[in-house]
């Protein structure tokens, strides 16, 4: 066990806890991921069989780290832990359960841009994106179509519901899960099924959690089931970084673990990332929220650089103030890749690329138009879909006239017309379609033939399967889309081990930071960054209405920008601008009173209230009526009335029955 001797005193205790519910309450830098690999190979050193413990984690990134470090420390096993993301656990555990809902394993999981094209070719009356929130909302509440349409007031609601019911019967007619049927199936067939509930409890008896404050309420419920027969749950996290509450993460969980499980809590507060200086600015800054545990980092690395602040006229001026100083690192020595600039809304992009680009210095813009997002990709997807799936309408409608065909919407009314029941592939195979000219009918025939002969191939030849697709479909003239199917096709050939359906669920579940390796200038929102550490930090648009936003959770935005402070190892640098474009004019604009909290500008404290975030404009969502926008507020007596539009119905509602959306 020479491995718990690289611990702190505080690691070692949390490593070596074994029984019962556990918080490690791991501040920024402090050595989580270490505490809890050290933690897992502990355990297995003990003799604990590795398949009765499990790891969840948010990233394949993080998941593959751990994976690779314990099983470093505790050397050959039988067979290595099990560390997953929530939702890879999802997949699995639905692969081997989900006939317990009396649905077909060989499900295809969609996207969120899938599940938007989905909801449009169901009804357009609604916005799209609005309609999947609401959706992803109801199924995290554990309501179904019946039961919201039941608790609608109104015809907006009404007609969701209705959407909501075609959605649902959309994807179990096409075995489809979106990603929220990924934790919510697995925790109704646990509750509907009480021994398999037990069966699963007493496999997996020692559960890890990493990041804990980022999980939602299905997350919760599902590790209770998961923890039905014991108590043996490890959690890691820190609260002063809960940042996801507009993804529905609830920052309570980390707050409340304690009392919830009757846990033991230990406190890594020795960062071994950032500097003192660094470290001063972010405890103070953090120590005005009051909804925290409490705790204050202490710089293992001690003193360094004190905080730049940058002032400039406009973000031309801020641009080039900062591509100065990257330009001046990169040629000291410094490696572009140590190098980042943040900022908390994406429209702040634009300045920074623009002056990295006329300095000729590379960057990559993470979280930008993802590759698997493209077009052609997504064509190509849509192809293996198919073949795995001959059943899947949606991608059948996507491709069948990719390369074009002459196979028009007209052609496709008339086929969905005609089929009733059947999928499209089935119909065109097993019908006589003489309803349509003879050339589509052709067409028609020798496209479902394609599709046929390839997924009665052997669907683990990913590379042969991928380079029938590409030549039947290889129609695009744009040099880039040509690229990016090379790169596709580049891609899928380096995952061999995997078959076609492995494959496809491998990239539902992949995020934007299993991509970060080039060596280039990261340019990226603060929320993008989390989890990862650089050299050199810059965050732009320190301003008022910027950073913090105007009508957000105020406390949130603080751990945001403390998220931002303790991404820098050696130097952090931050910078506001006298006037900016605010909605199509140029305004002047203030320096952010996160600056005077985090002690670097004294003497010059915003006076700003950090009033009621319900303001005209404001998002706000109600129980029963859904999300609905303020249009006007009044006082009643010591209480606050709003009227809100909740999609054309207008309401009038206290302000204590909404929450901010």
């Amino acid at each position: 066990m020479h491995f718990l001797d690289e611990l702190n005193d505080a690691q070692k205790e949390a490593a070596t806890h074994i029984d019962g519910a556990l918080l490690i309450l791991a501040g920024a830098g402090s050595g989580k991921t270490k505490t809890l690999t050290s933690r897992l190979a502990y355990l297995l050193s003990l003799g604990i069989d590795p398949a009765n413990t499990l790891t969840l984690t948010f990233t394949n990134k993080a998941a593959a780290e751990m994976r690779e470090r314990a099983l470093r420390m505790v050397g050959d096993v039988i067979h290595p832990p099990l560390l997953v993301t929530f939702h890879k656990f999802g997949l699995m555990f639905l692969r081997l359960y989900i006939h317990l809902l009396n649905r077909n394993n060989n499900f295809v999981i969609i996207d969120t841009d899938d599940q938007k094209k989905i909801i449009k070719s169901i009804s357009t009356d609604l916005p799209a994106n609005f309609i999947s929130k609401e959706i992803s909302r109801y199924k995290n509440s554990f309501l179904n179509p019946d039961e919201v349409y039941t608790l609608a007031n109104d015809t907006t609601y009404k007609k969701l519901a209705h959407i909501y019911d075609k959605y649902q019967q959309y994807l179990l007619d096409n075995n489809l899960v979106d990603f929220d049927d990924l934790l919510l199936l697995p925790y109704e067939i646990l509750h509907n099924n009480e021994d398999l509930c037990s069966e699963t409890s007493d496999k997996y008896q020692y559960i890890m959690v990493d990041e804990y404050q980022d999980t939602n309420e299905i997350q919760l419920l599902l590790l209770k089931k998961l923890c039905k027969n014991h108590n043996n749950i490890c959690v890691v996290g820190d609260d002063d970084q809960s940042i996801y509450g507009f993804r529905g993460a609830n920052h309570k969980n980390i707050l409340n673990f304690e009392k919830e499980f009757n846990a033991k809590v230990i406190k890594l507060q020795i960062n071994y990332r950032s500097t003192n200086q660094i470290l001063e600015a972010a405890n103070n800054l953090i120590s005005y929220n009051k909804q925290r545990y409490g705790k204050k980092l202490v710089s293992a690395r001690g003193d360094g650089e004190a905080v730049e602040i940058i002032s400039s006229y406009n973000e031309i001026a801020e641009g080039e103030e900062i591509t100065k100083r990257i330009k001046k690192l990169i040629e000291n020595g410094v490696s572009p890749k140590e190098i980042a600039v943040l900022y908390r809304i994406n429209a702040l992009s634009r300045s920074i690329e623009d002056a990295l680009r006329s300095y000729g210095i590379t960057y990559k813009l993470v979280g930008g138009m993802k590759f698997y997002e493209r077009e052609e990709i997504k064509d190509l997807i849509s192809y293996l879909r198919l073949i795995v799936n001959p059943n899947d309408e949606y991608s059948f409608k996507r491709i069948v006239n990719k390369p074009k065909r002459g196979i028009g919407k007209a052609t496709i009314l008339k086929l969905e017309t005609a089929k009733g029941d059947k999928s499209y592939i089935e119909f065109i195979k097993e019908d006589n379609l003489d309803f349509l000219s003879k050339k589509a009918a052709k067409t028609l025939k020798e496209f479902a033939s394609f599709i046929e002969l390839l997924s009665k191939q052997n669907i683990d030849e990913i590379p042969e399967i991928l380079e029938e697709v590409i030549d039947f479909s290889n129609s695009y003239k744009d040099e880039d889309k040509k690229r990016n199917v090379e790169e596709f096709y580049g891609t899928m050939r380096e995952k061999k081990d995997l078959n076609v359906r492995e494959f496809l669920n491998e990239l539902s579940l992949e995020s934007d930071q299993d991509k970060i390796t080039d060596e280039m200038i990261n340019v990226m929102t603060i929320h993008a960054s989390k989890g990862l550490e650089f050299d050199y930090i810059f965050v732009i648009g320190m301003e008022e209405g910027f950073f913090p936003l105007n009508d957000a959770d105020i406390e949130e935005e603080r751990r945001l920008a403390y998220v931002a402070f303790t991404r820098a190892r050696k130097k952090l640098t931050l910078s506001f601008t006298q006037s900016r474009y605010v909605r199509g004019t140029r305004s002047h604009v203030q320096k952010s009173r996160f600056l005077t909290e985090a002690g670097l500008i004294r003497g010059e404290r915003v006076n700003l209230k950090e009033s009621s975030s319900m303001k005209n404009g404001t998002l706000v969502k109600h129980k029963i009526f859904g999300t609905g926008r303020i249009i006007g507020i009044n006082k009643a007596g010591n209480k606050t009335k709003l009227k809100i539009d909740f999609g054309g119905s207008v309401r009038e509602i206290l302000s204590d029955f909404v929450e901010k959306a």
